[in-house]
């Protein structure tokens, strides 16, 4: 049996997983931790994979296609090794001396010597269940990376062509069918034969009607998949200066407009692609039939119609979008304070700028809607109506019968084509008005931020900062100037300051979240477009101000270990534990029917400032970083919590930088 090529160095064999396989700088790596009972069903995922095994080294995966693993060698050959050894040697290098265990019972029960490897599998799998036994690094494509290249390396490409193509194959049996009722109708002959062909046409239609079904769910899903990752990706990109600049209301406003542009887009997009082959092939009808040239111009002029009331119809959704983004904005700030509100805004005329923004809402709302009926109802109808009476001088002169069949289908698949045509185009029309919201978010994903190529040296100095200066815009005053800041491994700082004077701030630099204008930041002798953002920001934590520190909807664990690997291990959640208690947190936990694992946040248990200040502190110390910044974090806490808290930073941080009012 052929043994498994291993790697010894993990970061050598990402590199030439990534040349392999064509990533190159677009390769992210995702860390997907494997539990004893979804080891085998993760490793069927597919995809590239570098994946640990035990203490022997590191397995490169290149892909999986059925019960087999295409894995890299050390001479970049590829070997095909079957899945189930892949999985048996990531548990034994796990269970270590329950291996020897499990063999001797299997021995003692007298299993055939061919079933004890199934069987030594299925027990190590429910020995470690829901236990941690090690993870995977998985290369896939940034989000950043471009569309077109995502849906080629998803296969989203072949599914278009195959959604196109059957479309085009069910257009051209319809005009069949169409041509042999009309044929067999007009000329008055209705013989078996043509009942027989006319039978077969129909029956032509369900494979292709069944694979554009299927293959319109699976580019649906795929291509909207894609487009949620990118928008996460540009959310999660964007600089500590837009999300600031931007509001909790005008963030929903263009969290909604990207939902509207995926649905609106995607349906429209697919119904615009069939409805321009079909207009294509019933203009190409309409002048085979009769009354060829008069039909084709009448479409032709159609067609121009239909084009200048879209026009208008998009203008008009462009302005009821405004209207209804301002009035979303309003309402998300207002909800926010609406308790400030209540207690200090006087009763009278509270509400008198959202009946006006409601009355200019229902008044933009009625001119769109009008264009839109006119768009969607009277051009398809009217083109029936009117390309019937064009074709009815033909049934009165010489034409044939088979010209008149074919120019009747041509008139009722331009018909049909138009219905889809602008049903595609209205929705077309939203997601465009509603791509100038998302658009933002779907640029700042290709903002990928360098990796760094070096780590930082384990010497004394963890931060040096020297002639830092800041400001906010171009022409804007300066915030920092000149700012020179150095912390040894271990040290302890206070920073202290009146409010408005530029702390956040330099807290906002020293952790990587904002640029200096100037100056240098250095950790272990190198800058950050050394180290690498990502890996800068693992160095430096910090625990922002109370009104930019937030608790997450989840539990309790997740909001304390989301700095670090999740799902966390026992001994993350035991560390948890102990933290929370030694900041006095101990009763919280008791209180909890749930304890760590009780859900927090807006729909879940609710904790009070001094609760929720604590666990910020513990979140940031529990990233384990070379150095803690801890900014205002003891500004509501009581004398003993105080004590409690500062005990424990000190005793549990590195390197510990505390700002804090005079």
């Amino acid at each position: 049996m052929m043994p498994i090529p291993l790697w010894k160095d993990e970061h050598a064999l990402i590199a030439a997983l990534g040349r392999h396989d064509r990533l190159g700088q677009f390769r992210q790596e995702e860390s997907v931790p494997l539990f004893g009972r979804d080891v085998e069903a993760k490793l069927r995922t597919g995809g590239v994979l570098a994946l640990q095994m035990g203490t022997s080294g590191f397995a490169g995966v290149l892909r999986v296609r059925g019960g087999k693993a295409d894995v890299l060698d050390a001479d970049l050959s590829e070997k095909r090794v079957a899945v189930e050894r892949l999985v048996d040697a990531v548990l034994e290098g796990a269970a270590g001396a329950a291996v020897g265990e499990t063999d001797t019972l299997l021995e003692a029960c007298r299993v055939a010597e061919r079933r004890r490897a199934v069987a030594r599998r299925a027990i190590l799998k429910e020995r470690f269940g829901d236990r941690r036994i090690g993870s995977m690094r998985r290369l896939c494509l940034d989000p950043g990376a471009g569309m077109a290249r995502q849906m080629r390396e998803t296969g989203m490409m072949r599914t278009a062509a195959a959604f196109v193509l059957a479309h085009v194959a069910e257009a051209c049996v319809w005009l069949a069918i169409w041509w042999a009722a009309g044929q067999a109708s007009l000329s008055g002959r209705l013989d078996p034969g043509w009942m027989w062909g006319w039978t077969l046409l129909l029956a032509a239609l369900v494979p292709l009607r069944v694979c554009a079904a299927r293959s319109q769910g699976r580019l649906s899903i795929g291509v909207g998949g894609l487009l949620k990752q990118r928008l996460l990706a540009g959310a999660l990109r964007l600089g500590a200066g837009a999300v600031a600049k931007e509001g909790a209301g005008g963030f929903f406003s263009r969290v909604t407009e990207a939902e509207a542009v995926e649905t609106l887009a995607l349906s429209g997009g697919l119904a615009a692609a069939v409805s321009v082959v079909e207009l294509a092939l019933a203009g190409a009808f309409l002048t085979m039939g009769a009354s060829g040239g008069l039909l084709v111009t009448l479409f032709l002029a159609w067609l121009a119609l239909a084009g200048g009331i879209a026009w208008r119809f998009a203008r008009e959704r462009s302005r009821w979008t405004d209207a209804r983004l301002t009035m979303t904005h309003r309402l998300i700030e207002q909800m926010t304070g609406h308790r400030t509100r209540l207690v200090q805004e006087p009763g009278e005329g509270r509400h008198a700028q959202e009946d006006e923004a409601l009355s200019t809402y229902h008044a933009v709302s009625a001119r769109m809607d009008r264009w839109g009926v006119l768009l969607n109802s009277f051009v398809p109808s009217g083109w029936l109506l009117a390309g019937v009476a064009a074709l009815m001088p033909a049934f009165s002169g010489s034409a044939q019968a088979t010209s008149l069949a074919v120019g009747l289908g041509g008139v009722l698949l331009a018909w049909q084509a138009l219905r889809s045509a602008l049903a595609g185009a209205s929705n077309l029309i939203g997601a465009g008005v509603s791509w100038r919201a998302a658009a933002p978010l779907f640029q700042a994903a290709t903002a990928v931020e360098p990796e760094g190529v070096a780590d930082s040296a384990a010497g004394r100095t963890v931060l040096d900062a020297s002639d830092v200066t800041f400001r906010y815009r171009l022409d804007g005053p300066q915030v920092l100037n000149g700012i020179d800041l150095r912390m040894e491994r271990g040290d302890r700082a206070l920073l202290e300051g009146a409010s408005g004077r530029g702390k956040s701030t330099l807290v906002s630099i020293l952790c990587g979240l904002r640029e200096p204008v100037s100056g240098l930041l250095t950790s272990g002798g190198l800058d950050r477009a050394s180290i690498g953002a990502r890996q800068w920001r693992k160095k430096v934590a910090a625990a922002p101000q109370y009104h930019e520190n937030h608790i997450l909807t989840g539990t309790l664990a997740f909001n304390l270990l989301m700095g670090r690997a999740w799902p966390p291990m026992y001994e993350d959640m035991q560390e948890a534990v102990q933290v929370c208690r030694e900041l006095g947190l101990g009763d919280l936990l008791e209180r909890m029917p749930a304890g760590i694992q009780q859900m927090v946040g807006d729909t879940g248990w609710q904790l009070s400032q001094g609760e929720r200040s604590r666990v910020f502190l513990a979140r940031a110390l529990l990233q384990k970083s070379e150095m803690t910044i801890l900014d205002e974090s003891f500004a509501a806490l009581d004398p003993e919590n105080l004590r409690l808290a500062m005990e424990c930073s000190i005793r549990r941080a590195n390197t510990l930088l505390v700002v804090a009012h005079p």
